[in-house]
């Protein structure tokens, strides 16, 4: 029963940090992009209004950055989790 809450715990835990990561990933993303390129990151990069060398950049940099800041915000709050469980355990 224990493995089971552990194993929720987790899950609820780093769904969330995921999600708040990839959140202040994406809104850092937009601030460089911008300041780099001088332009706002295309919204919609699979308008043919917007170039393809953009639209690539775009989604190469997103994807990467995206998933970094996921990986790295779950496996902290996987860590943070068993921490706090363990701690609780040899109360």
């Amino acid at each position: 029963m224990s493995d089971q809450r552990t194993d929720m715990a987790t899950k609820i835990a780093g769904g969330i940090a995921a999600f708040a990561a990839a959140w202040v990933a994406r809104k850092l993303l937009a601030l460089v992009w911008t300041r780099a390129t001088g332009k706002e990151p295309p919204v919609h990069p699979e308008d043919l209004e917007v170039e393809l060398k953009e639209a690539l950049g775009w989604a190469v940099v997103t994807g990467v950055a995206m998933e970094a800041a996921r990986l790295l915000a779950t496996r902290v709050a996987t860590k943070q989790v068993r921490a706090y469980q363990s701690g609780q355990s040899g109360d």
